[in-house]
């Protein structure tokens, strides 16, 4: 793909659910959003589009959507180019960007039949039916009399969703659906992209905070943004395994232990009891001090450390985004 040239033709073969080509945003005054995006987003994925607060990811969202134009390059999304097929290849995309418009004095339902009405192509003799399906959906059948104002934040966030799914859609696109929420909300968000990816729905999630399980595991695919530049994209099963993750050696002694772990190069170390956490070292030390894990368990017994458990965390999406950046998702910018 040839960077700057707008996406025009299809590509061959399945035709991906977002595809981008050069995609570049440049706002007055010279500030570079987004830089040259070449961005395949497969049919049926649920695909995180990872990278810290301010650097490009919503400005990428609102071009896909047709709500800004790019300075240059170009985007498809469901095969068509926007935003020139917009009228056409909307009413198939559900989004939810930096959280939902609702109204406050009205109940969960009568948010929705406002949705509904303003949709030029929905039959309003079926209009009932559909604002009950999607709050069924979401799990807010029995809210769905309360007001908006007096609902919790995850609660909205499903009612946004409800908004975003009263029409059949082939892809939904959320703007950090996650921001926010306690820990109860985001296993609630990540419980329902993982019930709409088992019904074929194409999830295009966006994120700054993925550290949450709930979330994580039920994407498929993802990319990792910097500075507004895609730095890496492709299954997770392909960016995570050359991350290696946090040691963790579990022991009544944990002072030996750290005082071990520290002259054998481990950084970044924590102690929670009889937990002990940290980064294991990834080069020999000045004395050519080899780093294998098992010769820093081996040192441990050496120095009469009783080890009880010895191990390393499995390697996280944030995992492999610090590894690629050098910095965790939650950065402001």
């Amino acid at each position: 793909m040839t960077k700057g040239e707008p996406v025009d033709e299809p590509s061959a073969g399945s035709t991906p659910a977002v595809e981008t080509r050069g995609l570049t945003k440049r706002y007055r005054g010279g500030q570079l959003a987004v830089d040259g995006l070449d961005l395949l987003v497969p049919r049926g994925s649920v695909f995180c589009f990872l990278g810290p607060n301010g650097l490009g990811k919503t400005t990428t969202i609102r071009m896909l959507m047709g709500l800004i134009e790019p300075t240059s390059g170009g985007a498809r999304l469901l095969g068509s180019p926007m935003p020139r097929t917009a009228r056409q290849v909307l009413p198939k995309v559900g989004a939810l960007i930096e959280g939902p418009a609702l109204y406050g004095f009205l109940s969960g339902c009568d948010n929705l039949v406002r949705y509904d009405a303003a949709d030029s192509t929905a039959d309003p003799r079926t209009r009932a039916a559909r604002v009950g399906a999607a709050l069924d959906r979401v799990g807010l059948t029995a809210a769905s009399g309360k007001k908006a104002r007096a609902y919790s934040l995850g609660m909205k966030q499903r009612l946004g969703l409800a908004a975003a799914l009263l029409q059949p859609r082939e892809l939904l696109i959320l703007d950090g659906p996650t921001n926010g929420l306690d820990p109860q909300g985001m296993r609630e968000i990540g419980t329902l992209v993982g019930e709409l990816a088992d019904d074929g729905i194409t999830v295009f999630l966006s994120s700054h905070l993925l550290d949450e399980d709930e979330i994580e595991q039920v994407c498929s695919h993802a990319s990792v943004m910097a500075q507004g530049r895609l730095i890496t994209q492709g299954t997770v099963a392909e960016l995570a395994p050359g991350t290696r993750g946090r040691l963790t050696v579990t022991t009544p002694d944990t002072a030996d232990a750290v005082r071990v772990l520290k002259e054998h190069g481990v950084t970044d170390l924590a102690v929670t009891g009889d937990w002990i956490t940290g980064e294991p070292p990834t080069t020999p030390l000045a004395d050519g001090t080899p780093t294998d894990l098992a010769d820093l368990n081996a040192a441990l017994v050496r120095a009469d450390v009783r080890v009880r458990g010895f191990g390393t965390e499995r390697a996280s999406l944030e995992d492999a985004f610090v590894a690629l950046t050098g910095e965790g998702f939650d950065v402001a910018g």
